[in-house]
């Protein structure tokens, strides 16, 4: 089976081609004000329809309610929504009756204790996000490129597919995919220059990187 590679918090067209050009099999938009990867809805549309029948596209959320869901879901068409907040299992329940759309809930992690409530969001997600825990400090939730411990994953018993994120880069993207046995991975500050800034060619150092881990998924 083919790893999935995923590229996040995409902005701007230039870089979308490249990592479409490059073969993301999905592509991640970010929809939270407070991070620098945030899009306005109009811009939103372009990529959608750029990114339409090339990868999967990926809406990714905060703790949003229906009404600014319902405007993502109608602008860019997304493919699946990621729920990167507080969600609970309820709350991803209500999303996909509502929108009837396949949900990723994204868990962040730091320690074994941290997957406490996995099993309630697997009867429900379609597939699950390990990221890295925010810092305490932190304004907004994700790794903000920190990695976390892999090895918290490595005799993980879970029938959802799932993805590893946090801090991935070309040059780690083997070892995580080698100790998670993750079926997908997925970047964002990995591939910039600055904060919400994507360089093309380290989207295509990534997507190349990963691809190169394929063979450990099948030994």
């Amino acid at each position: 089976m083919s790893l999935l590679v995923k590229i996040c918090g995409l902005s701007t067209r230039e870089t979308l081609d490249v990592a479409l050009d490059a073969g993301a099999d999905m592509v991640g938009f970010v929809f939270f004000p407070p991070s620098p990867r945030h899009l306005g809805l109009e811009i939103a549309r372009d990529l959608g329809r750029r990114a339409k029948g090339r990868a999967s596209k990926v809406a990714l959320t905060v703790d949003a309610d229906d009404a600014m869901l319902a405007n993502i879901v109608e602008t860019l068409q997304p493919d699946i929504l990621q729920l990167h907040g507080r969600e609970t299992v309820a709350r991803l329940r209500d999303v996909k009756r509502t929108f009837g759309l396949p949900v990723m809930k994204a868990m962040a992690d730091e320690t074994s204790a941290d997957l406490v409530s996995l099993p309630g969001y697997a009867t429900v997600a379609d597939s699950i996000l390990f990221d890295a825990r925010a810092p305490k400090q932190a304004t907004r939730p994700g790794g903000l490129g920190a990695v976390f411990d892999w090895h918290v994953l490595e005799n993980l018993d879970l029938k959802l597919p799932f993805m590893v994120s946090g801090g991935l880069n070309a040059g780690n993207v083997a070892e995580a995919v080698r100790v998670t046995r993750a079926g997908g991975v997925d970047v964002s500050s990995g591939v910039e220059r600055t904060p919400g800034i994507k360089d093309p060619e380290m989207i295509r150092a990534f997507i190349r990187a990963a691809r190169a881990t394929e063979e450990l998924m099948v030994r």
